[in-house]
Parts: structure tokens; sequence; C-alpha cells
């Protein structure tokens, strides 16, 4: 066929023409067009695009089991040891640990310690909880009070604690405060061990309520104005609406605060460990198993500690999620 006749053949006739066998490749669609490619090349091609995915994901999984699923391993090992942290030799204890942590009273009388802070945490939700229903409707410098609730959530943790040292410190901002009241001789606030702990959870009331109110807040402000405008022409005045429409819409929240209730006063440590050193009957858990570790050098025990406590934690997640589990609320 010449050049003249191959030019004027029909579309599908030229895409039939073939490159001589002797070439060595074949090529799909027109082969003078620039949509020819080779078989091999679109087979690699295909291989690229499907390996590309699981490469991004393999340096994120990679991550995760170096630095969480590895040492928990590490953990749940030493645990059933008695390792000091500077021998190359661990002895299997088997359970030993873990009995000590619930009969050694040096170890299980921090759990006493939590419950200051698990009874301010439900201070600090109702704080929250009110002030967040307050400024979800019109209210004056509603952003003003917005940020001044907030604000020390965001400052660390370490300037909390010395800011409130020299708060409660003989002779300090608030003694002199009192003093202006006529309260000469007031009590010991960090030295005291009947109120330290007491101090120490209402530090914590002060820091924290700002992260439930924004929670608080974010989950009112979700629910339909319509609603409460309907709620309004049948009536309803702000505390009806608040016990009917709020709280409802709410629940999952509610029950998420619970859960950093629960986790949040077993695992304190920046306050109480800044302002006491966990000293006058205020260590907390992770203190005590701070203390374990390096200051006793059982590697081991403090090891069961740490796995008794993610244990409570999950424990209480599980009856949180039964207690408020995953359901659409309906306010229609």
């Amino acid at each position: 066929m010449t050049d003249t006749a191959l030019d004027t053949a029909p579309a599908d006739t030229r895409a039939a023409v073939t490159v001589p066998a002797g070439s060595g490749r074949r090529f799909r669609g027109d082969s003078r067009g620039t949509g020819a490619r080779p078989v091999g090349g679109s087979a690699r091609g295909r291989l690229r695009r499907q390996l590309t995915p699981w490469l991004f994901v393999a340096g994120a999984v990679g991550l995760l089991l170096v630095f969480t699923y590895w040492p928990a391993a590490n953990l749940l090992y030493y645990s059933i040891t008695d390792w000091d942290g500077l021998d190359l030799t661990k002895n299997v204890i088997g359970f030993d640990n873990y009995v000590e942590v619930f009969t050694n009273p040096r170890i299980f009388s921090v759990f006493g310690v939590s419950l200051y802070y698990f009874a301010a945490s439900f201070v600090q939700m109702a704080l929250a909880l009110y002030f967040a229903t307050i400024l979800s409707f019109s209210t004056r410098f509603a952003n003003f009070f917005k940020g001044v609730l907030f604000f020390p959530y965001l400052i660390n943790g370490v300037a909390i604690g010395f800011v409130f040292l020299y708060l409660f410190q003989p002779g300090g901002t608030l003694d002199t405060a009192l003093g202006w009241f006529g309260l000469s001789d007031p009590p010991h606030w960090l030295g005291d061990p009947d109120i330290v702990n007491t101090s120490l959870a209402a530090t914590s009331v002060w820091r924290y309520t700002g992260l439930n109110f924004v929670l608080f807040l974010g989950a009112i402000q979700s629910i339909p104005h319509e609603i409460y405008e309907a709620a309004e022409l049948d009536g309803a005045n702000r505390w009806q609406q608040f016990w009917a429409i709020i709280l409802p819409g709410i629940r999952r929240v509610v029950g998420l605060s619970f859960i950093l209730a629960i986790s949040g006063s077993l695992s304190v440590f920046e306050i109480p460990f800044i302002m006491t050193g966990g000293a006058n009957g205020s260590s907390t858990f992770v203190i005590e198993t701070i203390s374990t570790a390096f200051n006793f050098r059982n590697v081991g025990l403090a090891s069961a500690m740490a796995v008794v406590l993610l244990v409570i934690v999950l424990i209480v997640t599980w009856i949180q999620r039964k207690v408020f589990p995953d359901e659409k609320v309906d306010l229609t």
C-alpha cells in the first residue's frame, strides 16, 4: 500500500496497520498519533499507581509501630519482670508486680488522692456547662468572656504550677488578700495534708474548665436554631430549653467529658509535681509511678502500675460506651 493510499484509507484501516515484526515492539492505538504507548510501560504504570498508596501508609504505620506498639509491648514484658532499669538481666516473676500494686499501701493509697481531682472534674464540668449555655445565646461581650474562660487552658502547665505556688505559699497573694477581710491566720494551703489536695484540685479546675467549656459550647451551637424558636413559640423558658433541648443534644459530649474526667484524675502530674513534688500526701498515681521507676529503681513494678492505669481507663471507656452509646440524637 502506497503512502498516498494510506493517507486516504479509512481511520479504522489505518489503526490496523502494525509495525513490522522486526522492530520487536507492539503499540496500541494509532501508530501515527500521539496515543501510541508500549504495553510493558502501561503495566509498570499500573503497578506504580497500586503501590503508591501503600508506600504512603507504610511510613505512618512504621512510626506507629516503632513509637507506640513496640514500647507498649516492652511495657507489658517489663511488668512481669524485676528489672531495675540498669541490669542487663531481667528475671520473670509473673504477676507479683500486679499483686503489689493493690497490696502495697504506699501505692494503693494514691488512688484516694485521685478522688479529689475526680470530684473537682465534676465542678469544672458544671461550671463549663453553665457558662457555655449562657454564652451560646445572645450575650453582651460574649467573645470576651469566651476568651477569658479558654485562656487558662492555653497556658503551659508548668507556668500555672509556679503561679499558683506563689499564690498559695505562706504570706503570698492569697494570704494577703484574705488579710484584707480580717483573716489573720490562714491555713497552710500546701503544707497541711488535710487541705493540700483541695488546693491542688482547685488549681486544676481553674486550668481545665476552658477545655470543657469549648467542648460544650461547640456542641450547643451545633443544635439548629429553629428548635429554640419552636420551643419559644410553645412558651418554654431558658431552663426548660436546657433540659429538653440542650442537655439531650450534647449527651455524647457529656460522655466524652466523663471519660476525660476519669483518665485525667488518674493521670494528674504537672500541677502537684511542680507545686508540692508529691509531699504532704499529695502524690498522684503518675508521680508515684515515676518515683517507683527512678527513685526506687523498680522499673518492673512501675510498668505494672502503668498497665493497671491503662486497664482502668479502658474499662471506664467501655462502661461509658454502654451508658452513652453512639446513637443519633433526634431533637425534631
